[in-house]
């Protein structure tokens, strides 16, 4: 009997063995491992602030002939020049980009703010002239001109377009699927027109005004490297260690 019940147990542990499957989970393909979910990006309260300046005298910017298109030359009392290097009063600058470049955690992902970020095309201008969004966030491009023009992104990360808004009150939207900084944008019709779009896969990022100043906010605390880039001046980095809760300066200087 004794015998008989142990044949009975190594019976059912062969059973048992047999039965394991070495099948991978339902959907994933034989030899593959699960891929980590994604690290939900952090956010907090220390804030990064600062001005962007220029000292020395601005370059001129060329000015703009637009006898073709009469309908935006009225919309100018004088000749309409290039907005390439906009500076104040004490030199302070405009349409700079400034953005977190390091110092987030490694793998953190952020979703798409829901909001589009909007470029006008008016004047025969585009407004603005320098912006940032996230990875997958809209941007809309709209036409407040009654004439043709003919947007192209001309990106490398990203995948070009071109498209044409022949009529004032036209909307498009398009997405970038990758971090570049920047994509120029331009306009086939009109040779003078130039934007640039950040693009980013966190929300930590700004531009400038008219008084050259940003704010970048709800940063963990950490230790960042901070870029501010301009079209014609060039890059320029430094490094910022914020304390959550704590507001933090980071101001830039441009020299000609």
């Amino acid at each position: 009997m004794r015998a008989q019940s142990a044949l009975a147990v190594t019976a059912a542990a062969l059973i048992l063995a047999c039965g394991k499957s070495d099948r991978p989970p339902s959907g994933q393909a034989p030899g593959a491992t699960e891929t980590p979910a994604a690290v939900p990006g952090p956010t907090g309260r220390a804030t990064v602030r600062g001005t962007v300046r220029l000292t020395g005298a601005a370059p001129a910017n060329p000015a703009i002939d637009m006898a073709e298109e009469p309908k935006c030359k009225a919309r100018y009392t004088a000749t309409p020049t290039q907005p390439i290097v906009v500076a104040g009063a004490n030199g302070v600058l405009a349409n700079v980009f400034v953005y977190v470049k390091a110092g987030l955690p490694e793998g953190a992902t952020y979703p798409p703010a829901a909001s589009p970020v909007t470029i006008d095309q008016s004047g025969c201008l585009y407004r603005p002239r320098v912006m940032g969004l996230m990875v997958g966030q809209t941007l809309a491009i709209t036409n407040s001109d009654s004439l043709l023009h003919n947007i192209k992104a001309l990106g490398k990360a990203n995948r070009p377009f071109n498209i044409s808004q022949p009529a004032a009150g036209m909307t498009t939207n398009r997405t970038f699927s990758a971090t570049e900084v920047v994509v120029p944008l331009e306009c086939s019709v009109h040779g003078w027109m130039h934007a640039w779009v950040g693009v980013l896969p966190h929300p930590f990022f700004a531009t400038t005004g008219a008084d050259g100043a940003f704010t970048i906010a709800n940063l963990p605390a950490g230790t960042y490297t901070v870029e501010v880039w301009h079209e014609a001046l060039g890059s320029q980095t430094t490094t910022v260690t914020v304390q959550d809760d704590e507001t933090k300066a980071a101001d830039f200087t441009y020299r000609r």
